[in-house]
């Protein structure tokens, strides 16, 4: 196969949209700023689902389902809400069509909405208007639901996975009877989140909360996810809103406490998307293609026959077919790529770009020597196996490729989390040699802005746990007690 990406080192941004369309993971539609998640990609996604879906249930949520459309008055009810999300806003007006006496169809204008509907953005509004008919008193709460669904934001300049005006998502709801229960909702969402992101992505993450510029709108506090890619960026990978009870007064929810007074309920919300998948891409992937972490592989195994003739291929086929079972025992997913129409070495080329953790190749002379070769995607080294071996092998592969993704992602961030402690350091690091910046911020909105309106770069997070030292801003010089995490972003 003929070298298919750009170089990542050359132009990153290019590599990456090559990558996600040459792995067949998702395209363009003919919807501009839309995509159309393949077969291969929503593999990858159907298992990020699964995991995360165990993980919300076994810490109590439950699933449920809300409607696409939304009432335009909802909107208008919560003031910070609205104004986060005005722009995005896709809006239904009509819900007609007609025949046109120019041909073609039209929108008939007979058919106006009474109530334009906006088509979710996000789901607060019309989840805490149906909350206030499920609330009357403390015994129906807390209230822990979740939903997967689409949700769209009508993006300008799009990416695919990154950003685009239709995504998939969950997003998680919960009701509370005090502010302490749902506190502690959010923060045990987000350190689910940054267990996925270790555990399954085998992405590391930093832990902390939002600067109120980049809070979520409506929320009194914002915790999140940060990590770092491999161009120096950081990636949002997921938040988690303490929204108090802004909310439930905005929609007028109630409950009757222990001490029959009514008071109004305490929220929370948190989410992440399918832009875990273009993390995953950018995280681990390099200029041979995907490498994926065998936890969330489609394919933790693809098996590739060399032959040059019939009973050739019949005779490694038996051999193969008996290893398959074995591979299905031990649950590892595999596929054995026995087609007729492309030579091997195409074969190696097309699971490398797809970035399928092992790739085991068999032909005469390992059939008759009893062996094995097996090529491990993450360090593209290979050696020969005995066939006695060969599962135990590939059993220590799935766990040690999933931990060498993580480490060497890990020392990445290290090797590009700097300390800035002037104004000049801080830009001299994003233009060389960009990363995480550590550096000291006197805590006001407009040192923030004008930080971003010179430089690019935001406040990604204010650290779950800040090392405390006395320092000056590295913009205005006025005092700070600890630094804040800085840099470019997605």
């Amino acid at each position: 196969m003929a070298k298919v990406l750009t170089d990542r080192e050359e132009n990153y941004s290019q590599w990456y949209n090559d990558l996600v369309i040459k792995a067949d993971l998702a395209e363009n539609s003919a919807v501009r700023g839309c995509m159309v998640i393949k077969p291969y990609g929503y593999s990858i996604w159907e298992k990020m689902q699964s995991v995360l879906d165990g993980m919300f249930k076994e810490t109590g949520h439950v699933n449920a389902y809300f409607p696409l459309f939304i009432p335009k008055s909802f909107f208008s009810k919560e003031a910070n809400h609205v104004e986060g999300f005005a722009k995005e806003c896709a809006v239904v007006t009509h819900y007609r069509l007609r025949n046109s006496e120019k041909g073609g169809i039209e929108v008939d204008p007979n058919a106006k909405l009474e109530e334009e509907l906006i088509v979710r953005p996000t789901s607060e509004t019309i989840i805490w208007n149906t909350y206030k008919n499920w609330v009357k008193s403390y015994r129906d709460l807390p209230i822990l639901v979740n939903q997967w669904a689409n949700v769209v934001r009508w993006e300008m300049r799009t990416r695919l996975f990154l950003r685009t005006a239709e995504f998939l998502w969950q997003e998680g709801h919960t009701a509370h009877a005090s502010k302490e229960e749902a506190l502690i909702e959010a923060e045990k969402m987000i350190n689910v989140y940054a267990t996925f992101a270790k555990e399954y992505l085998a992405m590391p993450v930093m832990i902390g909360t939002k600067s109120e510029n980049e809070r979520f709108a409506g929320a009194d506090e914002t915790y999140c996810i940060e990590a770092l890619m491999q161009d120096g960026k950081a990636l949002q990978a997921g938040t988690s809103h303490f929204l108090a009870q802004n909310f439930a007064k905005a929609f007028d929810v109630k409950f009757l406490n222990k001490e029959n007074k009514e008071e109004y309920v305490w929220a929370t919300s948190w989410g992440v998307s399918t832009r875990l998948m273009g993390a995953l891409v950018m995280a681990h992937s390099d200029n041979n293609g995907l490498v994926l972490p065998p936890k969330l592989a489609p394919f933790q195994v693809v098996i590739v026959p060399i032959y040059k003739n019939d009973e050739e291929f019949s005779k490694i086929s038996e051999r193969v077919k008996l290893m398959c079972e074995k591979l299905k025992e031990k649950n590892i997913r595999y596929k054995f790529d026995d087609r007729d129409s492309q030579r091997p070495g195409f074969k190696f080329a097309e699971w490398e770009l797809k970035g399928v953790p092992v790739r085991i190749a068999i032909g005469p002379k390992d059939y008759e020597n009893n062996t094995w070769e097996v090529a491990r995607r993450d360090t593209l080294e290979k050696e020969i196996i005995a066939d006695a071996d060969l599962i135990e092998k590939i059993g220590f592969l799935m766990t040690d490729i999933q931990e060498n993704i993580y480490n060497k992602a890990f020392q990445f961030r290290k090797e590009h989390t700097f300390k800035a402690d002037t104004y000049e350091e801080f830009k001299n690091i994003l233009e060389n040699n960009p990363g995480f910046i550590e550096a000291h911020w006197d805590g006001t909105r407009e040192t923030e802005e004008k930080i971003k309106e010179e430089t690019k770069a935001t406040i990604r997070l204010i650290p779950q746990n800040p090392v405390m030292e006395e320092g000056k801003c590295i913009y205005s010089g006025k005092p700070s007690k600890f630094r804040v995490i800085f840099a470019k972003s997605y």
